[in-house]
């Protein structure tokens, strides 16, 4: 078994690149859907606020803070506990940056081409609102991974905190999408030594019973 993460700047296609990932090798796919229905739950509904307005949410909620960082944290342990995992977002790169059986993968592009990707796809018709739009997003999402995990960003992808780093501007997804299959297959054949694996997680056991129910799998892989 093994778990790749993708962390993707907004626009990147980092989640079409994970999704197709997913398929191809049979794995499950977790993004920040599969988080929600694991904290629903567990009666905790608050986790999608969290993630898009984290400034304005911890003003009004700060008592809420560690329990909710805690928590997303056994999440994420809990579905590279079950195996055969692509996650993808939610800082799932600083949670387990230190197990054996874990690809790490950053997907980026230029600003000005997910700008022109979001007037695209969102319909906008001013570039200038795009940009716009795209800069609070970049705010909110690194806002988010510095909250919860202490890490910087930008910090992260130049301090080596990734396995794989890939332009979609320079490497069509699809291609990227090959580039880690590869790379997933090479790590399964590796030598493990000295480092901690995703399996010997030790987890609340109703928490693996809710992530499995999500999942729609009872099959520890």
């Amino acid at each position: 078994m093994a778990v790749i993460t993708i962390s993707r700047e907004i626009y990147s296609d980092g989640s079409y690149i994970g999704e197709k990932v997913a398929g191809a090798l049979g794995y499950h796919f977790a993004d920040k859907k599969t988080i929600e229905k694991v904290f629903a739950e567990h009666s905790i509904f608050q986790f999608s606020e969290v993630y898009d307005t984290v400034l304005g949410f911890w003003e009004r909620f700060d008592d809420m803070k560690s329990t909710t960082m805690q928590f997303l944290k056994q999440v994420i342990q809990a579905l590279a506990h079950h195996g055969n995992m692509v996650i993808v977002g939610r800082g799932a790169f600083a949670v387990l940056g230190g197990f054996a059986d874990v690809l790490n993968v950053r997907i980026q592009a230029p600003f000005a081409l997910r700008a022109q990707r979001l007037k695209d796809k969102e319909k906008i018709a001013d570039i200038d609102r795009a940009r716009a739009l795209l800069k609070e997003r970049d705010r909110i999402r690194a806002e988010f991974i510095h909250s919860f995990y202490e890490v910087q960003w930008e910090d992260a992808a130049a301090a080596s905190a990734f396995d794989l780093v890939i332009d979609t501007s320079k490497v069509p997804s699809d291609m990227a999408a090959r580039w880690l299959i590869d790379a997933h297959e090479t790590l399964k054949q590796r030598q493990i030594e000295g480092r901690p694996v995703t399996t010997a997680i030790d987890l609340d056991p109703v928490l693996t019973d809710t992530v499995s129910g999500v999942l729609g799998c009872t099959v520890k892989h």
